[in-house]
């Protein structure tokens, strides 16, 4: 743990490079010590890579299967084991798992730490085994609670559906631990990648089985509140075996890594072990943490149950919300939370405070103007990206609506991807289960409130029940600032202090910027719709792609006046990197 009494050097190595670690006195290199901004760029790569196969998956269900009867069950049966997947995997268990696997590494021994890493996956693969095992059993009751709204046609679709992608969680599990490891020993590349592999796979098996198992097509009614046909039902069921297969391609990509920075699987298992011990003990209050998230997921899946299409619409505008959270957010925690790690393990609370605070200032500034980005130009990116097939323009307009509520969130949301872990290196998992606690209290009645007022907004033949799922993403974003803000204040008391005034001064900067390019791209976008009305590809390409180009010239140009540091680090990490 931190000890707060003492500080060590002022500002660390040049470059924002961390000391080498002492081992019997030599210096040693740290690879989990890079440079942040270093690290966050080979993740920021991969896993945009990724995000943009995501997206182009999204894309697959949105022309195919539309916003509906069929995205809509399948949204609501992928959710419980990605819940599980956060609850055990990505969250608690990877962020404990990397504190106590990085101070066996430091403090004991290299054998020791590899016994622990051997342990925790065959722990992990029997838990799992047996909450797979339970949830495929259980699902026929638990599906018609969560999915209260639902005809029961669509309902049993659900179930099905659930059953097939149950066993997800315990391959993403595992592939989320193999990611731990791998960050822990400075590898990045290849586990930012690992979601790559799942949507390629997911896609190109998916599509396969979908027109097996189809028969080679499926009919397809613009009737929202028209049954599928059951050549339509098989098609998203091929999408789910796809979807497990994918997980699987997800694990399977990091063994040679693995493989190759010592790791050999020991069939021990005890569940006794100092280390597992410890590990479950750091894990406890974060699932309980990590499971206050899910309770709020599972509250917006029930409230919006009853909206037709509502779940699909959620869906898709969440998908483009964490593409910036992804490459930026999640990215700079990932290059982070190693260091910070270790930072903790040899109380250096300077350089700790440091670490954290560059890490946030890089969060505001991608998410920021990202964020905006979304809000002015969210409606013509998605005509682009999703419209056609069975994806129609009304769909495109209340996603949309959607996600500009998501984003008003999203800075927030990705720094508590840095926050929140960086708790878990002090060796304190309660701090954030508290706080994640809390704002259950706050979300589900704003959620359910908020959903119930905007129903009552734009209600037309086309809109039933208004804009009543925007209700539920606001209720998301304004959790997501309250708990970033309780986060905040809770660090800086517990380090002392967190460097407020430069990431404020810094958080201006960016603010300043963006608010150029906003003006920028809401004033091409409005031109460009006047010349161009009509709704071609290429007509809808010019509409995203010019504003898009323009305001990223604008911030940049900005940026560059305003003598923004974070900006400049990354441009010369990049000029580096070109110049190799």
């Amino acid at each position: 743990m931190v000890n707060t009494e003492k500080d060590h050097s002022e500002s660390g190595s040049p470059e924002g490079l961390a000391d080498p670690v002492l081992v019997e006195g030599q210096a040693v290199p740290d690879p989990a010590g890079q440079s942040v901004a270093r690290s966050a760029g080979v993740v920021s790569i991969a896993v945009m890579f990724s995000r943009v196969l995501g997206l182009v998956r999204e894309t697959v269900f949105a022309r195919f299967f539309g916003a509906g009867f069929l995205y809509d069950a399948f949204v609501v049966a992928f959710r419980i084991p990605n819940i599980l997947r956060d609850l055990f995997a990505e969250g608690a268990l990877s962020a404990a798992f990397v504190k106590v696997f990085t101070d066996y590494q430091i403090r004991q021994n290299e054998a020791e730490a590899w016994r622990l890493a051997s342990l925790i996956f065959n722990v992990l693969a029997v838990v799992m085994s047996v909450i797979t095992l339970v949830g495929i059993l259980a699902a026929p009751w638990i599906i018609p609670i969560l999915a209260r709204g639902f005809p029961p046609e669509k309902a049993q679709l659900a179930v099905t559906l659930t059953q097939i992608m149950f066993p997800f969680i315990l391959l993403v599990a595992l592939a989320a631990l193999a990611m731990g490891v791998l960050n822990t020993k400075g590898r990045f590349g290849i586990p930012a990648s690992a979601s790559t592999a799942f949507n390629v796979t997911s896609i190109v098996v998916g599509l396969g089985l979908a027109y097996w198992l189809s028969g080679g097509s499926w009919e397809f009614s613009p009737d929202k509140n028209i049954v599928p046909s059951s050549s339509a039902q098989w098609a998203i069921t091929g999408m789910a075996i796809g979807t497990l297969v994918g997980g699987a391609a997800q694990l399977l990509i990091q063994v040679p890594s693995l493989l190759k920075v010592g790791f050999r699987f020991s069939p021990v298992l005890d569940l006794f072990d100092p280390g597992v011990r410890r590990i479950m003990k750091l894990m406890g209050p974060a699932v309980i943490g990590t499971s206050a998230v899910q309770v709020k997921v599972l509250v917006d899946l029930v409230v919006v149950s009853g909206i037709e299409a509502g779940n699909s619409w959620l869906s898709y505008s969440f998908r483009l919300m964490q593409f910036p959270i992804g490459v930026f957010g999640v990215a700079i925690g990932t290059a982070a939370i190693p260091a910070l790690s270790r930072l903790a393990s040899q109380d250096n609370v300077q350089k700790f405070r440091n670490t954290l605070s560059d890490a946030l200032k890089l969060v505001f500034l991608m998410t920021v103007p990202a964020a905006c980005g979304l809000i002015v130009l969210g409606e013509p990116i998605i005509s682009l990206i999703y419209e056609g097939g069975r994806f129609t323009a009304l769909d495109t307009n209340m996603t949309a609506w959607s996600l500009a509520a998501y984003s008003i969130g999203l800075a927030g949301y990705a720094a508590i991807k840095v926050l929140s872990p960086s708790f878990y290196a002090l060796d304190d998992a309660k701090t954030p289960m508290w706080v994640s606690i809390g704002s259950i209290a706050v979300h589900a009645p704003m959620s359910f409130g908020m959903m119930y007022l905007l129903s009552t907004v734009g209600v037309s033949p086309e809109r039933p029940n208004g804009f009543g799922h925007v209700g539920v993403a606001l209720a998301t974003s304004s959790v997501a600032l309250v708990n970033f803000a309780a986060l905040t204040l809770l660090m800086r008391r517990r380090i002392r202090r967190l460097n407020g005034r430069d990431i404020f001064a810094s958080f201006l900067k960016v603010a300043a910027a963006t608010a150029v390019m906003a003006a920028v791209a809401y004033g091409a976008s409005q031109f460009i719709e006047g010349q161009v009305p009509d709704k071609s590809f290429w007509a809808r390409a010019l509409k995203a792609f010019v504003p898009i180009g323009l305001a990223g010239v604008a911030f940049i140009a900005t940026a560059k006046i305003l003598r923004i540091e974070q900006l400049e680090q990354l441009t010369a990490i990049l000029r580096r990197k070109l110049g190799k």
